[in-house]
């Protein structure tokens, strides 16, 4: 069986229509093929537009390949017999008698010898777009069958037609938001969003019109709008807040509004409608901002025309939005930057002020002399004697106040470079872009708050040098910029250019295993060696025990003066807890509990109530055996420290200041602790 004609020409348009977004093209071929299924002596496909008139595609001649250039036609061309507008599918058997020559279509078909016409509407979402239009010069050409495949023909055609549409939206679309791009170069470097607002008006303005651009956050109370910038001609009646409840913030927050005209809008319904009224102003679109997830404000467009803005002019207003958006991120940055810089800068000027007190107290106290006749002590410091007189790079471990400082002043004082600075900076009291700053400095304008250059301790130690406490808190980053120090001797400042040589000699200090730092990827192997080259591990405390009461007499005479009452000595019972403690907090757990002594003793001896009770519960109660401190069923332990309490009351013959001393606690918890055990104060009787 013979294929249909009328299928093979649906087909051959069909792949046309999918194979080129060329209207002439389609419409050609449309005429070329449709020839064999419709009689037709001319045919024409006309296209409504935006304006009203039509835009005429015309072909003529069997073979559709001769065609007229399309031409732009009105409604009011035709006469009202044959006009194309509203239309339905319409057949001219004859149109002699039909035709005005007083309408330019009519005479133009009338002078052609046209004497019968069919025209099938084109049609996109359920609305006419256009028609497709056969004539002929003979009377009855067109029959059913032919209205049918013109219809069929129409359809193709109209699918041909969106595409094209569809096609330059796109286009049209991303050529707006390419020219709204170019607002990123000029936003770079902002951190004032008003300072180039009305640049942002000029440049978005010829892809999306507008009379004013009006940028309005929301308050920090979250109770109204203001007006933040604004484009265009001075409007007061805009700059004023506008009050606004939780219900409308919640219609704000989230979706674009779009007002074709404000004069439909019931004036009761829209505080801002009534504004744009009195302005003159007929049309709004208004765009949520939003920052870190949350609602901030909106950007919104004014325009005196109505009708200006529809849903194709969104896309380009969140581009636009989100421009500004990021500007107001980099604002909100700057501005936290530069109040954190403010209280650094509050903050370094009270520690240099701290620092140098201590520096001065410790200079006439002896602080960091080096103490210690145990061998595991002189050991460290005969390393640390040989090592002293090189520039190699020193790597003090061991636990937390073991005296990894006393050891790296030992050796700078026993160096070549005694006569420089000797510099300290713990890692682990900065957070990581401090840290950074401090050490290696920084330029001018490197950062936000950065009104100044700035020399870092590296700069600070030349000549002398440095010493890199906790060096295991350092950053992966911060490592590779130390490892370039020790390898290539030179650094750059923080926004610098130029390099800058390191004449110092480095000395770092952990109590953290770095080797397990190398295990889990968080220090660098290749610094670890560059830093280890000469490692001294410092014993702990309880190591040396031979040290610690040489050590406490020492700090006594250290911290009388200090304290203004002068302890007259340690108790034998006090000297065998002090050697019995093990000291997780070493050298500086000791100094630490002699001065806390030293307060309480008032002058006296030192004796075992002086000391912080972790310290004196094993010489209490000495024992061979630790088992058999222990009852079979155990201790109960809020019985102990009722007893504890009481016995110290009982002591101090109700004096709650003198029993809050023999526990080494504070009169605050020696009264919580009494009404928690129930033991009340006597009848009548204050607490003194």
């Amino acid at each position: 069986m013979a294929p249909d004609p009328l299928v093979i020409v649906l087909r051959q348009i069909a792949r046309v229509v999918a194979g080129t977004l060329e209207l002439r093209e389609v419409f050609a071929y449309v005429a070329e093929v449709a020839a064999s299924v419709v009689p037709f002596d001319s045919m024409s496909v006309v296209r409504y537009r935006a304006d009203g008139t039509l835009e005429r595609y015309s072909f003529t001649g069997q073979d559709g390949k001769k065609q007229d250039a399309h031409a732009t036609v009105r409604l009011d061309d035709f006469s009202p017999a044959i006009r194309p507008f509203p239309c339905k599918v319409r057949r001219f058997d004859d149109l002699d008698g039909v035709l005005d020559p007083r309408f330019a279509m009519d005479r133009k078909f009338q002078q052609g010898g046209v004497r019968s016409g069919l025209m099938v509407p084109l049609v996109r979402c359920e609305a006419q777009s256009g028609y497709v239009a056969a004539v002929s010069r003979r009377p009855g050409a067109f029959t059913d069958e032919h209205e049918l495949a013109l219809q069929a023909i129409a359809d193709l055609l109209g699918l041909a037609l969106e595409h094209e549409r569809l096609w330059n939206l796109d286009t049209e679309r991303r050529r707006r938001l390419d020219a709204v791009d170019a607002l990123l170069p000029m936003l770079a470097n902002v951190l004032d969003v008003r300072e180039v607002f009305h640049q942002i008006s000029d440049v978005v303005k010829p892809v999306l019109a507008h009379d004013l651009l009006v940028l309005s956050s929301l308050s920090a109370d979250r109770t109204a709008f203001t007006v933040d910038a604004l484009s265009g001609e001075p409007a007061p009646e805009l700059w004023a807040p506008m009050p606004v409840s939780e219900a409308d913030l919640q219609n704000h927050a989230y979706e674009p509004v779009l007002i074709s005209d404000v004069e439909t809008v019931p004036e009761e319904n829209s505080e801002r409608c009534r504004k744009c009224r009195a302005l003159g102003v007929r049309a709004l679109l208004k765009i949520p901002l939003r920052l870190d997830g949350g609602f901030i404000g909106s950007l919104i467009f004014l325009s005196q025309t109505p009708g200006r803005y529809s849903e194709e002019d969104i896309p380009v207003a969140r581009r636009v939005a989100d421009h500004v958006s990021l500007v107001l991120s980099h604002q909100r940055l700057a501005e936290e930057e530069r109040r954190a810089a403010e209280a650094r800068e509050r903050a370094a000027l009270l520690e240099e002020r701290v620092q140098a007190l201590r520096d001065e107290l410790e200079s006439t106290r002896g602080y960091r002399r080096v103490l210690g006749e145990s061998r595991k002590w002189k050991d460290v410091l005969n390393q640390a004697a040989k090592v002293a007189p090189t520039e190699t790079t020193v790597l003090l471990t061991g636990e937390s106040g073991t005296g990894k400082e006393v050891a790296a002043r030992f050796i700078h004082r026993a160096s070549r470079r005694s006569k420089g600075p000797f510099v300290a900076l713990n890692c682990a009291a900065l957070p990581e872009t401090l840290l950074e700053s401090e050490l290696f400095g920084h330029e001018r304008g490197a950062f936000t708050g950065a009104l100044n250059a700035h020399p870092g301790r590296i700069e600070q130690a030349a000549g002398g040098v440095l010493f890199l406490d906790e060096v295991g808190e350092m950053s992966p980053a911060v490592q590779a910029k130390l490892l370039r120090v020790l390898q290539e001797r030179e650094f750059q400042r923080l926004g610098g250019t130029r390099p800058i040589r390191a004449d110092v000699r480095i000395i770092a200090a952990t109590n953290r295993d770095l080797e397990a730092g190398l295990a889990r990827g968080t220090f660098r192997e290749d610094l670890y060696y560059r830093l280890r080259v000469f490692e001294i591990r410092l014993p702990p405390l309880r190591d040396r025990r031979e040290d610690i009461l040489p050590m406490a007499e020492a700090f006594l005479e250290e911290l009388g003066p200090a304290v203004g009452r002068p302890a007259a000595g340690i108790s034998r019972q006090a000297h065998e807890a002090l050697l019995a403690y093990p000291w997780p907090g070493n050298v500086r757990e000791l100094r630490n509990a002699l001065e806390r002594a030293t307060i309480l003793c008032d002058g006296g001896l030192i004796t075992l109530d002086h000391l912080p009770i972790d310290i004196r519960q094993p010489a209490a109660s000495p024992v061979a055996d630790v088992d058999s401190d222990f009852p079979p069923g155990g201790v109960n332990l809020q019985n102990v420290e009722r007893d504890l309490i009481a016995k110290a009351l009982e002591e101090a013959r109700n004096n709650r200041s003198r029993a809050a001393r023999l526990l080494g606690i504070t009169r605050s918890q020696l009264y919580y602790r009494m009404q928690k055990h129930g033991l009340d104060f006597p009848s009548g009787q204050a607490p003194n």
